[in-house]
């Protein structure tokens, strides 16, 4: 950190100081992190954003500041001047960067008193989220949070200067905007000008990007705030950051060619090297391979298609599975799975639409310890072990079923039986999407990525046969960044829409803006958007963003801090010509 400007309270940063600062008369300002008094010497460790320095208090040196230090408790904020000097030996402390000096105080000043704060500020243990939200101020002082907020900021920073440096540049746009259907449900704000009329919070600013294109701007890019008012995981929040980007005259090379170069630079800034170019996989390929497209490589255990193999068994399972244009997929497991164990998993598979579970255990020999195993020869036995590349005292978990069902079973059973990865990072490329996927509820088709996507394919042929130009990015397990080339032709983006069902009349009062734009050049562009909450969160090695969100939500979507979501006044609801209905009993 560099120096901070010289005031009245502070002229040096409390733990930036080191033995080459030894002699300097110097003033620190910061919280009393603790105190120790040695029936003579009071020691206290001052705590500011950079770290922590041991000040004493003598009392023959300077008695006015050594009284003044009996009444210090913790969280007290303080500024206290005098002269930097070694520790005596066999007092410094090796755990604490400034451990070699200290600071032999001659005059203090108490800043604020502190109450006693409702959780150990001096500690890293465990604290419930909702007392720690509820007050956030005191848990940001915390070095867990400073040094999850100083590592966002490090990401933030090094995004912003790859993209300057390529002459993007960094627009906002509008945060009050139209409701338009892009996945998921908006957050609506009324408005009191024109009473019945709504604006929706931006799920993501989408639209606005390519209107930018098409308005000449050619690069731009912004770290915007983005709204969805879904249900909350741990890494999902009602309002969400991410790093937006759009580039004109392109094509998927130039984007991902782009976006492998700020990985580069954004990860190489918080000390995470990568190879370029980074893997690309096929849509298809990661769904058989993981059952997922945005699987966690390091945790092995592929998934592989055995139905070839099983063609012709006596097993009624497979043969009605492949029979009826399905599919029989299974992987090999490690580890110690008693009967119980399996009897969950089936279960599990079950509770996932399967409709069932086959499972089996290599003995020596080759031959299965599986219910079964009696339908099959040794030889489907041998020939499936060898696929899925299983030794003796391997588990095979098996599922015959349509082919999305075994994707999403196999997949979420993978999941459930893996051991902890090995530290590192893995990241790749997922290319070449379907352009549509069936909606389960109504048989609808619904964009895979969103309407605005490009497609490829005979567009006058089945929409379930299009594909996407689309492309995501996968790090650990989790999607951190998505994007497409986009349409730019108003008779494409129509063509979508009526895959879509939508009318032309509801595709022109939704989108009209966008449509009557497409009709002026718009050039060929193509953009990204990569999630700054997530991809923090894994590079600071946090189970859920909320560790690395200042102030974040829980998971029912509340502010335990300020108590919002809240009531507002009659009064209000009247100017905006609104009137709530009770809920009936």
């Amino acid at each position: 950190m560099k120096p901070p400007r010289a005031n009245r309270y502070r002229t040096a940063w409390a733990g930036e100081l080191r033995p080459e600062h030894v002699g300097d008369k110097l003033r620190v300002a910061g919280w009393v992190h603790r105190r120790r008094d040695h029936g003579g010497l009071i020691f206290i460790d001052v705590r500011d954003r950079s770290g922590l320095l041991q000040l004493v208090f003598h009392p023959d040196r300077a008695p006015e500041a050594h009284a003044a230090a009996h009444a210090l408790r913790g969280e007290d904020v303080l500024s206290a001047g005098g002269e930097l000097v070694r520790r005596e030996e066999g007092s410094v402390n090796p755990a604490l960067a400034t451990g070699e000096v200290e600071l032999t105080v001659s005059d203090l000043t108490v800043l604020a008193d502190a109450e006693t704060p409702p959780f150990q500020v001096d500690e890293d243990g465990a604290v419930d989220e909702s007392l720690r939200l509820r007050h956030r101020y005191l848990d940001l002082r915390r070095a867990p949070m400073h040094r999850a907020l100083e590592l966002r900021h490090t990401v933030a920073q090094a995004m912003r200067a790859h993209l300057n440096e390529r002459d993007f540049l960094e627009i906002e746009t509008p945060m009050l905007t139209r409701s338009t259907p892009e996945g998921a449900r908006d957050y609506l704000v009324p408005s009191r000008l024109q009473r019945g009329s709504w604006y929706a919070l931006p799920q993501s600013p989408q639209l606005f990007k390519q209107l930018l294109m098409v308005g000449g701007c050619e690069r731009y890019y912004q770290i915007v705030r983005c709204f969805r008012d879904e249900d909350l995981r741990a890494d999902r929040q009602p309002e969400f950051t991410q790093l937006d980007i759009e580039l004109s005259f392109v094509d998927e090379e130039d984007v991902i060619g782009l976006c492998d170069g700020l990985l580069e630079a954004v990860l190489g800034a918080v000390g995470v090297d990568i190879e370029l170019p980074l893997e690309r996989l096929a849509y298809d390929d990661v769904l058989l391979r993981y059952g997922t497209d945005r699987p966690d490589r390091r945790l092995g255990m592929e998934i592989a298609e055995l139905g070839d193999l099983l063609a012709g068994t006596e097993f009624g399972v497979f043969a009605g599975a492949l029979a009826s244009g399905g599919v029989v997929r299974g992987f090999r497991a490690e580890g110690d799975f008693p009967r119980r164990r399996l009897d969950e998993l089936t279960e599990q598979a079950k509770a996932l639409g399967a409709g069932g579970l086959v499972w089996a255990q290599v003995e020596a020999g080759g031959g299965w310890r599986s219910p079964v195993a009696k339908f099959l020869t040794p030889e489907h036995m041998s020939a499936v072990a060898a696929r899925l590349g299983a030794a003796e005292g391997d588990v095979l978990l098996i599922v015959a079923d349509a082919a999305p069902t075994a994707a999403r079973v196999l997949g979420e059973l993978r999941l459930a039986v893996a051991a902890p990865p090995e530290s590192g990072h893995d990241l790749f490329w997922v290319v070449d999407f379907p352009m549509f996927e069936r909606n389960e509820a109504d048989g609808r088709w619904g964009a895979l990525h969103h309407p605005f996507t490009a497609p490829t394919g005979d567009l006058d042929g089945d929409p379930g046969a299009w594909r996407s130009r689309a492309y995501d990015i996968v790090m650990d397990g989790l999607e951190i960044g998505g994007g497409s080339i986009r349409i730019n032709h108003p008779e494409v983006q129509r063509r979508v829409f009526g895959a879509l069902g939508m009318p032309e009349a509801e595709a022109t009062e939704r989108f009209g803006f966008l449509l009557d734009a497409l009709r002026y050049g718009a050039p060929p562009h193509g953009g990204i958007a990569f999630g700054l909450d997530r991809l923090v969160a894994l590079l600071a090695g946090s189970d859920s963003i909320r560790e690395v969100i200042a102030f974040p939500k829980t998971a029912s979507g509340s502010d335990p801090l300020t108590g919002a979501p809240a009531p507002v006044d009659q009064a209000q609801l009247t100017e905006l010509g609104l009137a709530l209905r009770q809920p009936r009993a």
